[in-house]
């Protein structure tokens, strides 16, 4: 099955579409305009627009300081749409190459930049499915839950249990959200006779996983809506800051750090 995916690299270089035959499987928040993306500047809150953001070089960080979702959301990419490339303030660059063919669609990545910098990178894609989707993935891998039960405490469980909440399927509304590392490479999402299938990997060594974000209603506070995130990652926590040795993906001697997505519909 055909896919295809288009960006803007004025906006962070973020993924505006992304289809697998008639069907568009990002989800775009009605409330943000384009306007108000384009006016977000370094150190403003995160604007979510939906669609698929590249977190770089962390994922998780304070709101309020403009540190969530990383550093390169806000600023304008340079190249064209199949080769693009964004550089950060503190010397690391990011580069992203698409290739297409009539059977998948496979995005490359390169990190560069000091050897020993560590770093995170997540493909932040919030997906547009019914209450019925479902995620499946090969196994029960390692489920790690951040500020739960509480803020500060980590809950380390298995596929699909996040504390409690179940991570393979969604449901109506029901005033919940929840943050979860998953340590795998691979995650198919179904809705109805929709297939979205995600594979990635990279250098050996480097940590793979995958976020999930299931907010059913139970985020922001005050103003809450409903959002569903699955994100393919270089590394393995939802900040830099708070990873622990191993989780973080790190520069090694060349200065340089490769990895790739693959995208299939059925």
């Amino acid at each position: 099955m055909t896919v295809r995916m288009s960006t803007d690299l004025a906006r962070g270089g973020r993924w505006t579409s992304l289809r697998t035959g008639s069907r568009e499987w990002l989800w775009q928040n009605p409330a943000v305009t384009l306007a108000e993306r384009a006016a977000a500047r370094p150190g403003t809150p995160f604007v979510d627009a939906g669609g698929g953001e590249e977190c770089f070089p962390s994922v998780g960080g304070d709101p309020a300081a403009g540190l969530d979702h990383g550093d390169v959301w806000h600023r304008p990419w340079v190249g064209v749409p199949d080769d693009a490339a964004a550089q950060t303030w503190d010397g690391l660059t990011l580069r992203r190459r698409v290739r297409h063919d009539d059977e998948h669609l496979r995005v490359d990545y390169a990190v560069t930049g000091a050897p020993g910098t560590p770093f995170l990178h997540a493909v932040h894609l919030l997906l547009d499915l019914s209450t019925d989707a479902r995620l499946h993935v090969p196994g029960t891998p390692d489920v790690v839950v951040p500020d739960h039960p509480e803020v500060g405490a980590v809950t380390r469980t298995r596929w699909p249990d996040a504390g409690g909440l179940p991570l393979d399927r969604l449901g109506p509304d029901d005033g919940t959200a929840v943050c979860a590392v998953v340590v795998s490479d691979a995650v198919e999402v179904h809705d109805g006779e929709d297939v979205l299938a995600l594979r990635w990997g990279s250098e050996p060594g480097a940590p793979t996983s995958f976020l999930v974000w299931r907010n059913l209603g139970g985020w922001p506070a005050g103003a809450p809506y409903r959002s569903f995130g699955v994100e393919p990652m270089l590394g393995a926590a939802t900040a830099l800051a708070d990873a622990a040795p191993g989780e973080a993906a790190v520069l090694g001697p060349s200065g340089r750090l490769d990895w790739w997505l693959e995208v299939r519909g059925a």
